[in-house]
């Protein structure tokens, strides 16, 4: 009776509380412990229960968890029968993803063999649970299918950080497949913030990208940002043998690659942003021959930097188009290329290749 109450009552404590033996084996932790930790294991060494990205059999025992502060905490405490305090960073796993988390924790002994964990500080752990959550939400967002308007196409998303500022969208408006790419100022969770934004005000009822792109300026001017927040965008319809395109802002050109060769498209227009008064933005239109591959791409792309300062550049983009038969070829090569090129990103790289 007396241990159902006092489990009952450590449920209640705010702080995240943890009960171990001299193996790191968990015996007890609160449900404070379980909202910090929500994808750890129910039962085994305090590693598993953290959701340490580690192997968590060999908590503890294994070369690698050397310099691992809450297993030295514990061990510590254990060892010196005093109370411990550590400053704990740690590489947790959420899903798939790996996160570098930090907190404090202050391990006590408790007698038989025991010691208490208490975890406090714990702001930046919630914060990585909390991008995680937006990472999900923001992948959701992003194209699901491969046809769209009768046209196969592929992309590339792959934000530097947990949260991502471009946005590839492909749809279909009255039978035709459209598609969009936006690359918004900033990185991380503001960038993540209004990409969200662009993505629920880009209207893609309109026939005319222009037009899409027009009614989106005219909502993102409603917010009222500073002139430091912007939005680049290049959209694009396609019919029976044109495309018609528009573009705001966005410097990176679009690849149109044909039986005679590669061809940049560009065309210069404000991006979306609170810079101008009645910004304008217009169509244009090219032919195509079936065969051909369109291609769409953010800067991130272009000015992807390797570890002497080069530019992976549009000429190594354009290479790499030579020699795709198509749009997954394309990615798939381009994916490949940027990462021999850049062993960190710099910046969201996003590509979107259509087979026309």
């Amino acid at each position: 009776m007396t241990e159902k109450y006092l489990r009952r009552i450590l449920d209640n404590v705010k702080s995240a509380v943890i009960v171990a033996d001299q193996n790191l084996k968990t015996v007890f932790f609160n449900r404070a412990f379980r909202n910090l930790f929500p994808t750890g294991s129910m039962r085994g060494k305090i590693g598993a229960l953290t959701s340490c990205a580690g192997n968590t059999k060999l908590c503890g025992e294994d070369g690698s968890c050397r310099g691992c502060a809450l297993a030295e905490a514990f061990e510590d405490a254990f060892l010196s029968n005093k109370e411990v305090g550590r400053r704990v960073f740690q590489r947790v796993k959420s899903g798939e993803a790996v996160h570098e988390v930090t907190y404090s924790v202050t391990v006590t002994p408790l007698g038989g063999g025991l010691c208490m964990g208490t975890i406090d500080d714990a702001y930046e752990l919630e914060v990585a649970r909390e991008l995680q959550t937006a990472k999900n939400i923001q992948q959701r967002l992003l194209p699901v299918g491969k046809w769209a308007g009768g046209k196969k196409y592929s992309y590339t998303y792959l934000p530097c950080r947990e949260i991502g500022g471009d946005l590839p969208d492909v749809y279909t408006v009255d039978g035709k497949a459209c598609g969009v790419i936006a690359d918004v100022s900033g990185k991380g969770i503001s960038a993540g913030m209004l990409s969200a934004f662009v993505k629920a005000a880009y209207d893609k009822k309109a026939t005319s990208p222009a037009q899409a792109i027009s009614n989106l300026s005219a909502k993102f001017r409603e917010l009222n940002l500073d002139e430091r927040s912007y939005v680049t965008v290049a959209s694009v319809r396609i019919d029976e043998d044109t495309i018609t395109y528009s573009m705001a802002g966005h410097n990176v050109p679009l690849l149109l690659k044909t039986e005679n060769g590669i061809t940049r498209i560009m065309l210069n227009s404000p991006p979306v942003s609170n810079w101008f008064d009645n910004p304008s933005y217009f169509d244009d239109v090219i032919p195509y021959k079936k065969g051909d591959i369109l291609v769409l791409l953010t800067d991130g792309v272009t000015e992807c930097k390797n570890e002497r300062g080069e530019m992976f550049g549009v000429d190594k983009v354009i290479k790499t188009l030579s020699y795709s038969r198509t749009a997954d070829d394309f990615i798939k090569n381009l994916e490949n290329n940027l990462k021999s090129f850049c062993r960190d990103l710099n910046d969201d790289i996003t590509a979107i290749a259509f087979d026309l």
